[in-house]
């Protein structure tokens, strides 16, 4: 299993990360008047952009993040930005020459909603990393060039390039420069260069100082700090004495930032990790819960003696007496009451209400907000007109809606309690992840020899690279690493989803968050912080749930004039029904005998405008997708977003690379045969050094062979290769020993001139009849050997394929070996169509050819040499990352080997989309009758009127049941068929 993790940004179509490729005002500035067309066209090429990430609290439909978002890209110098209504975040590319952090904070919150700049995710950030591929490298010299160029240009710190890989990976600095710049400065070498990801490199962890007396004493801890290699940032807040710091973790850590600052002060200062709490996401989400149940609390307080004495009391003889006495004219006690009451809750606990709809109106756009006000409003000022007219009138017989305004605003409160609540349940895949970290670890101190000298058990966090720590069973694995010392099996089915426990003895990675289940492990600590596996997956989740499904367009779309036309129903169904009782259109006898007809047309009026749900369909889909993504994640299915999975529930052809894919990806060799005399183990001598450069898996199973021959030797040093060239697709070539080696297929001898002997082609036709690659090897331009590799079947792999027929999926298999063993592969599997010896470029060519016939392709590969096929493709699916969770070419990434989840993914995909249908049929649906029947639609037939305080509450409880239908989806199961498969390991000598 690898265990390089990449980048986590996944960059497609030239996007940046999940945010949409262009804005979606372009009639908006995004520079300052003044600037030239001309230098608005190079802003982009010449600056970096600056992104800031803010919670937004207070946000309750997608109207609301339509308002944000819009008020935000009028700002000048805004590049994107996207508002997620779900999470309560908003998320901004800008340039920081033409508007800053703090603008854009003030801008949200001149929109009505609380903005705080979330530090953790916007600030320190002066190292950048991007990964980047390169074609046309061919040797050591290319590498060199494009490595001295990129370490030429101002503000890149670092850069590594590799010519196995074809690529390089650039520290850069995002103030003087972006990637941009840098694939430029490639291209200018002559090659060609492509962006794989950008993403962050950073680690940092917040310190408490205990001791400090003074300012001075900071800083000269902030100093010190700063002096050490490996520190990027540091971020100070003297009124609690906490130190941010972002470092390097392969340079220095934690525990070293707590010795310097003890070493400071002479003793004087002690640091801690700073406790957790305060002005985290989590905080915030847990204050507008609280917020909300004390409202609701509060408005009960008022609300139920309202409610008794309009609906209860009335019907007890010697209380109704009392609440009937006159005061003044037809004034009564009862009327007095509620109005005092109801006005609390009116104007103090729905205060929200007023000043959410004005700076809502104030930007020129309408919310839920506007709705609910209206509604109240009308109902609250009409009693209160109606008790005035009682008060100054002797023969004046009213009826106050008092209890309509104060219920109306208790049950939506009610109903936005309930749904933040649920809304919260539907993120618990990231709180899940991010609690299989334990929180504590012991480290051991080792002798010269590899002793344990001492034991300490301290915070996880305080894990620094290199570390040894100590696993016991039934203990939470620290950090991701190596094992030194020790056997056991290593549950990670909470990161990879990995049923069977995975055996580890020396030498085997382990995934930081997985369980030791018996044997005792000593670790040595690789990646720690920001860079484990873990933190990455939490990354890759959240950034999937931020990103938009492309049918979330559809909710935006209606929600821009949702709120308009409910308040022109509603005043349209007010006059409909007032002129009908004021021109005698109706019978006198369905007005109820407590009202009048203009009463009568109000209630309607009022049920109308508080029916009416434009949340329920905001919430549509995010939810469902938020869930959809937490479920794949805990079966080791991460699903990139919602454009990943609104695709793959449509994929009517996967095409399948073989080697990794199909097969086991771990290729033996099995025959060889030689054409010339020579002692074998000199011929495997000169292959094995000719293909020790090489990265091919082919070229590995060779190498590994050739070992079998130096037995005596751990790791044998092959003689000296010159004049490497790998040829893709074809082989590979060098000198050794003044011998011209030349090691591939039957295309790379004939386009060499090199002559094949029957005999050789005869062994060839074999191998591939039993779906083995034939290798052959040249010596000085001499057909000399042929070897045979196998590289066994997936267990499983057919039965994958006939389910796959059965959702009525086509299958097809391409793959850059020759035609004999693809086709014998094929067959065994059961997939008939076969494109064989194509390159890397041609797999993608093949996409787009199914694409243009009307398929809905998914690629499934090994994430390595498929990139251009999984990106062409509809969804491009990474199988067997393992901890490599971050294939930036993938749509969906596949933790395990397995190939049934690929299935699993698909499966998963078409729930989402069927309870993303659900939602909307349901949000919709709730929208198209209920307005209809408050409308009074069914007033004439039957007498049945819905009263506006039992309108609101089905307006409050349509939100709540559309998060909870999405929440259903926790308990996804995976098909049934695939429970009947029986997975077998298979073990190769």
């Amino acid at each position: 299993m690898a265990t390089k993790l990449l980048a986590l940004a996944c960059i497609r179509n030239e996007s940046y990360g999940n945010l949409s490729p262009r804005p979606h005002y372009p009639s908006m500035p995004k520079y300052p008047k003044g600037v030239s067309a001309e230098e608005t066209a190079n802003v982009e090429s010449s600056m970096s952009k600056a992104k800031a990430v803010y919670a937004v609290m207070g946000m309750t439909c997608s109207a609301c993040a339509g308002s944000v978002e819009k008020a935000i890209k009028r700002l000048p110098g805004i590049h994107d930005a996207v508002v997620d209504v779900l999470n309560n975040r908003a998320l901004v590319l800008f340039y920081p020459s033409f508007v800053n952090e703090e603008t854009i904070r003030e801008t949200i919150e001149d929109v009505g909603f609380q903005a705080t700049l979330i530090q953790d995710e916007t600030s320190d950030k002066s190292t950048q990393l991007c990964r980047i591929g390169i074609n046309g490298m061919t040797c050591t010299t290319c590498s060199t060039t494009v490595e001295k160029a990129l370490q030429a240009i101002p503000g890149v710190q670092n850069a590594r390039v590799a010519l196995a890989t074809e690529a390089a990976e650039v520290h850069y600095d995002p103030k003087i420069l972006n990637y941009n710049q840098i694939l430029a400065a490639i291209e200018d070498t002559g090659f060609e260069a492509t962006l794989i990801s950008t993403g962050e490199d950073m680690s940092k962890i917040h310190l408490q100082v205990d001791g400090i007396r003074t300012d001075h004493s900071m800083r000269i801890i902030e100093n010190s700090l700063q002096a050490l290699p490996g520190v990027h940032g540091i971020g100070v807040d003297s009124g609690v004495h906490k130190i941010a710091i972002s470092y390097k973790p392969d340079m220095t850590g934690p525990r070293n930032f707590m010795k310097v600052i003890e070493s400071t002060g002479s003793g004087r200062f002690k640091a801690r990790i700073f406790p957790e709490g305060g002005g985290g996401r989590e905080n915030l989400k847990q204050e507008e819960i609280k917020q909300y149940y004390r409202s609701f609390l509060w408005s009960l307080v008022f609300t139920i003696p309202v409610f008794l004495t309009s609906m209860v009391f009335m019907y007890i003889p010697g209380i109704k007496h009392g609440l009937d006495t006159k005061i003044v004219n037809m004034l009564t006690i009862g009327e007095i009451i509620r109005w005092v009451l109801s006005t609390p809750v009116q104007f103090i606990i729905g205060r929200r209400f007023y000043t959410g709809s004005y700076k809502a109106l104030r930007h020129g756009s309408a919310n839920m907000d506007v709705l609910i006000a209206l509604g109240t409003n009308a109902a609250y000022f009409y009693s209160v007109y109606s008790v005035l007219r009682a008060a100054t009138s002797p023969h004046f017989e009213g009826t106050d809606f008092f209890e309509t305004s104060s219920m109306l605003i208790s049950f939506i409160l009610l109903g936005k309690y309930l749904e933040v609540l649920a809304k919260g349940k539907t993120s618990e895949a990231i709180a899940k992840l991010m609690d299989l970290a334990p929180e504590t670890a012991t480290l051991l101190t080792l002798d010269e020899e590899g002793n344990v000298i001492s034991e300490e058990e301290m915070d996880s966090r305080l894990i620094q690279r290199n570390d040894v720590i100590k696993i016991i069973p039934g203990a939470k694995v620290a950090s991701d690493g190596y094992v030194l010392w020790g056997q056991s099996h290593v549950n990670e089915s909470m990161i990879t989803g990995e049923a069977r426990p995975v055996a580890k003895r020396k030498g085997d990675t382990v995934i930081g968050g997985t369980v030791n289940e018996n044997g005792v492990l000593h670790i040595k600590a690789t990646r720690v912080g920001s860079e484990s596996a873990l933190a990455q997956i939490v990354r890759l989740v959240e950034s999937a749930q931020m990103a938009k499904a492309p049918v979330q367009k559809f909710a935006d779309r209606i929600s821009k004039y949702f709120v308009p036309l409910v308040i022109i129903l509603s005043f349209s169904t007010w006059l409909a029904w007032f002129l009908a009782g004021k021109f005698r259109g109706y019978p006198e006898s369905w007005i109820p005998s407590s009202m009048d007809s203009f009463q009568l047309a109000l209630q309607f009026g009022i049920s109308v405008m508080v029916i009416a749900c434009p949340c329920a369909l905001g919430l549509a889909t995010p939810t469902a997708v938020m869930v959809g993504t937490g479920v794949g994640a805990s079966q080791g299915v991460l699903i990139k977003g919602g454009q990943a999975l609104e695709s793959a529930h449509k994929v009517s052809c996967i095409v399948f690379d073989k080697t990794g894919t199909l097969t086991v990806g771990k290729p033996v060799v099995v025959n060889t045969k030689l054409f010339k005399n020579m002692v074998l183990r000199d011929f495997y001598e000169l292959i094995a050094a000719t293909e020790a450069n090489s990265e091919h898996p082919l070229g590995k199973a060779i190498v590994e062979y050739a070992k079998k021959f130096r037995e005596d030797e751990d790791n044998p040093l092959w003689p000296e290769a010159h004049d490497f060239i790998s040829i893709t697709g074809h082989g590979v070539k060098a000198m050794v020993h003044n011998k011209e080696i030349m090691v591939g297929n039957k295309s790379l001898m004939l386009d060499n001139n090199i002559d094949i002997p029957p005999d050789a082609e005869e062994m060839l036709g074999e191998t591939e009849g039993m779906a083995q690659t034939g290798i052959l090897v040249s010596i000085d331009r001499e057909l000399t050997g042929v070897l045979a590799i196998s590289d066994p079947l997936k267990p499983g792999a057919h039965e994958v394929i006939s389910i796959l027929k059965s959702m009525q999926v086509r299958s097809i298999v391409v793959t850059g070996d020759n035609w004999g063993t693809a086709k014998s592969i094929a067959n065994e599997v059961g997939i008939e169509d076969v494109i064989a010896e194509a390159k890397p470029e041609q797999k993608a060519e093949k996409v787009k050819e199914l694409q243009a016939l009307g398929y809905t392709v998914a690629m499934v590969g090994d994430g390595i040499n498929d990139s251009p096929a999984l990106v062409a493709a509809d969804v491009g699916m990474a199988i067997g990352a393992g901890t490599d969770i971050a294939i930036e070419a993938a749509d969906i990434v596949l933790m395990k080997s397995n190939l049934e989840d690929v299935i699993t993914a698909i499966d998963l995909s078409r729930k989402t989309f069927s309870r993303i249908r659900l939602n909307y049929i349901w949000a919709l649906g709730y929208n198209l009758l209920g307005i209809p029947v408050a409308a009074g639609a069914l007033f004439p037939t039957t007498g049945f009127r819905l009263p506006p305080w039992i309108a609101g509450a089905a307006m409050a409880a349509s939100s709540v049941s559309v998060v909870c239908c999405s929440l259903l989806l926790k308990y996804y199961k995976r098909p049934k068929k695939l429970n009947n498969l029986e997975i077998r390991g298979i073990m190769i000598e």
